[in-house]
């Protein structure tokens, strides 16, 4: 449900309007002119404002204004009967998100709406995921794009649930930080989150750091220790690289799932423990299944629920936030580091196949070499300014203007196909109107290929 202000100076509009509004389910309150429309404004915050643009008194652009200037967080819609060119620039040019000619379908304005509350309710849960100590792992992971908030959906479904669950994604994507948001938001937030890397320990000593073992167990074991199991009882396991276990290990791994228990290396002795394992992999897990590397059984203990954290190439828009993110993190003193537009360019253009990770160490690369000025291609890694020139072996250091627009390329493709090829979409996540978006489109001389994603081509 959304609290609307309906602004029209033609009651036979205004009136049916707000009644469709009310009969789904929305707070509806009506103004007839710009100058009650003001009032209104000032007495209450409202979630969108649909607006007529030609009225007396005070037309709608001036409401919009007021509106985007002291309420940000309010959607305004523009609509008028003289569907001019002028007026829809005038719109575009203010920055209106919407506009909308009379007469217009109902069932498209309800439609959109219904999108506009989509999109304020993942906006809440983010800024809910992101509050908290400064130190929360839900803070540190950056991101608003659809990708990150489907995953931020699915977090939440998951987090009081005590079921096991399988992070997947590539390496440098932040799986630990997921893993620790899980048992953050979880009802086993006071208790210990207790993290294991599978890969780092070899066969003969991963049960031992997992399960513990007495004195004596084995060489080198000269003193009793309690394992990982144990140390996270009533808390969370996170198991990351657990592929990495080998057979005996993995029986052992599913009996703790099956049953709570456990015996130590060099003990006949049960220990229960009440633990919620969360493991994690870059690999492809239900393969290793099929060629016989990984038990069946503990595949589907393992992955009771899954969450697959996105590439960064799949995550377009969080670019610009995570480049402002690391340069606030690196900068040296208390000035943060700007960066030019070529070298904004040059990141956009890269894939980044180390995902976050990769971006995060190229940034803080960038910012030492740079020695508090401005961040330039100069100064990133040689593998994402692309080849030296091969006339004098320099970079290749482009003018300012066709640097910011081949950033604006990649960015609108990056979009576009996050929103699969829908325009209306991109366009709402880009900011600007459909019309605005396809004129860009056209500009760049896009392909309908280019645009479309790649799992989506046949």
């Amino acid at each position: 449900m959304l609290d609307i202000l309906v602004v029209d100076d033609e009651p036979s509009i205004l009136l049916p309007l707000a009644g469709v509004l009310r009969s789904e389910g929305h707070q509806v309150a009506t103004a007839s002119d710009g100058v009650s429309a003001m009032s209104a404004l000032t007495a209450h915050a409202f979630d969108v404002v649909i607006c007529d643009v030609r009225m007396q008194k005070m037309d709608g652009f001036a409401v919009f204004r007021r509106a985007r200037t002291e309420l940000p967080s309010t959607h305004v819609i523009l609509m008028t009967a003289y569907a001019t060119v002028p007026d829809a620039v005038t719109a575009m040019k203010e920055g209106a998100l919407d506009y909308l000619p009379k007469p217009f379908d109902i069932n498209k304005l309800l439609e959109r709406l219904q999108q506009i509350a989509k999109e304020r309710e993942l906006a809440k849960q983010m800024q809910a995921a992101s509050t908290g100590t400064a130190d929360s792992s839900a803070s540190k992971f950056i991101g608003k794009s659809p990708a990150v908030m489907r995953l931020f959906e699915r977090i939440d479904k998951f987090a009081d649930s005590n079921a096991s669950v399988l992070i997947t994604g590539e390496s440098g994507t932040g799986k630990e930080l997921v893993a620790r948001i899980l048992h953050e938001k979880s009802r086993r937030a006071k208790q210990p989150f207790v993290a294991v890397n599978c890969g780092a320990f070899p066969e003969t000593l991963i049960e031992a750091e997992l399960f513990g073992h007495e004195r004596g167990a084995f060489t080198g074991a000269v003193k009793r220790r309690e394992g990982r199991f144990k140390a996270a009882d009533a808390g969370t396991l996170f198991l990351d690289e657990v592929p990495e276990l080998q057979l005996p290990s993995q029986s052992k791994l599913l009996r703790v799932l099956q049953e709570g228990a456990y015996e130590p290396l060099g003990t006949n002795t049960t220990i229960s423990v009440d633990v919620r394992v969360i493991s994690a992999t870059h690999r492809n897990l239900k393969g290793m299944v099929s060629e016989g590397k990984f038990r069946e059984d503990l595949f589907y203990r393992l992955n009771a629920l899954e969450l697959t954290i996105p590439p960064l190439r799949e995550r377009g828009e969080d670019l610009l936030l995570l480049v402002d993110h690391f340069l606030k993190r690196f900068k040296v003193g208390e000035k943060v580091p700007t960066i030019s537009g070529r070298a904004l360019a040059a990141l956009a253009e890269y894939p980044f196949p180390g995902n976050v990770r990769e971006l995060e160490h190229a940034i803080e690369h960038a910012v030492v070499l740079a020695e508090g000025g401005e961040v330039d291609t100069a100064h990133l890694p040689p593998e994402i300014v692309g080849e030296p020139n091969a006339a004098n072996g320099e970079k290749r250091i482009r003018p300012l203007p066709e640097a910011m627009r081949e950033f604006e390329r990649a960015y609108l493709k990056r979009v576009v196909q996050q929103a699969r090829g829908r325009r209306g979409e991109a366009a709402n996540l880009l900011g600007i109107s459909r019309k605005n978006l396809w004129e860009k489109l056209r500009g760049y001389g896009f392909t309908e290929a280019e645009l479309t994603p790649q799992d989506a081509r046949k």
